[in-house]
C-alpha cells in the first residue's frame, strides 16, 4: 500500500490560513517476472543413407533415409542443403557402376538380336536350304514313306528300284535287297504287276513247228 499526504493551503472566514492535510492510499501490485526459459536445442537430423537422385528444374536432389526415422518419413532434399558428402559420393559411385552394367547388358542384348536377325533364314532361303538338304538324302535316308516301284535296273551291277515316295514327285534309285526289307509289299505289288501266266497248252502251241 502506498500512501501520498496532500497539503493545500485554505483561507477560513476570518482570514486566517491553514493547511488542510489528506492522503490517498493507492494499491501497487508486484508482478512478478517469470525467468526466462532457456531456448530449447534445436533438433539435429543425420542422414543414414542416400537412396536415389533425381533433377528438378535443373537442380540435383537426392531422398534420403534419416536416422532413427522410418522409411515413411524419408524426403527428398536439394544436394545444396545437405552435409553429408561422403554418403553422396557412395551413392554416385555405385550408380555410376548400375548404369555401367545396365548400359552393357543392353548392349549384349542388341548384338544378340542382331546376330540372331543376320543368322535367320528368310522364308526363301529356308526353303533353299531344306531342298539342298533334302537332296543329300538319297532313298530310305529321306525318312519318306515307298509309294510304288516305277522300274527296275541293274546297269550298276546291282538290281536297283527306282522308288516313288509319298507327297513328293521325287524318285530314287533304291538297292533292291534294301527294298525288300523295308518295303516287302510293294516290292511283291510291283512283280504281280509284270507277271504273265502262260498254260501249259499254250506253250506247246507256241512251240509246235508250223506245217509246210
Amino acid at each position: 500500500m502506498k500512501v501520498t499526504f496532500l497539503c493545500e493551503n485554505q483561507r477560513d472566514l476570518f482570514g486566517f490560513h491553514f493547511c488542510s492535510i489528506s492522503f490517498v492510499c493507492t494499491t501497487m501490485s508486484k508482478v512478478k517476472e517469470s525467468p526466462a526459459t532457456d531456448n530449447e536445442a534445436e533438433e539435429e537430423f543425420s542422414v543414414e543413407k542416400v537412396l536415389d537422385r533425381r533433377v528438378v528444374k535443373g537442380k540435383v536432389e537426392y531422398f534420403l533415409k534419416w536416422k532413427g526415422y522410418s522409411n515413411d518419413e524419408n524426403t527428398w532434399e536439394p544436394e545444396e542443403n545437405l552435409d553429408c558428402p561422403d554418403l553422396i559420393a557412395q551413392f554416385e559411385e555405385q550408380r555410376k557402376k548400375k548404369e555401367a552394367a545396365a548400359s552393357g547388358k543392353r548392349h549384349e542384348e542388341k548384338e544378340q538380336k542382331k546376330r540372331k536377325s543376320n543368322n535367320t533364314p528368310t522364308p526363301t532361303q529356308a526353303k533353299k536350304k531344306a531342298a539342298v538338304e533334302e537332296k543329300k538324302l538319297e532313298g530310305f535316308d529321306r525318312n519318306l514313306d515307298p509309294e510304288r516301284i516305277i522300274g527296275a535296273t541293274d546297269s550298276s551291277g546291282e538290281l536297283m528300284f527306282l522308288m516313288k515316295w509319298k507327297g513328293t514327285d521325287d524318285a530314287d534309285l533304291v538297292p533292291a535287297r534294301i527294298a525288300n526289307e523295308k518295303c516287302p509289299q510293294i516290292v511283291i505289288k510291283f512283280y504281280e504287276e509284270r507277271l504273265t501266266w502262260h498254260s501249259p497248252a499254250h506253250d506247246e502251241e507256241n512251240t509246235k513247228p508250223d506245217p509246210e
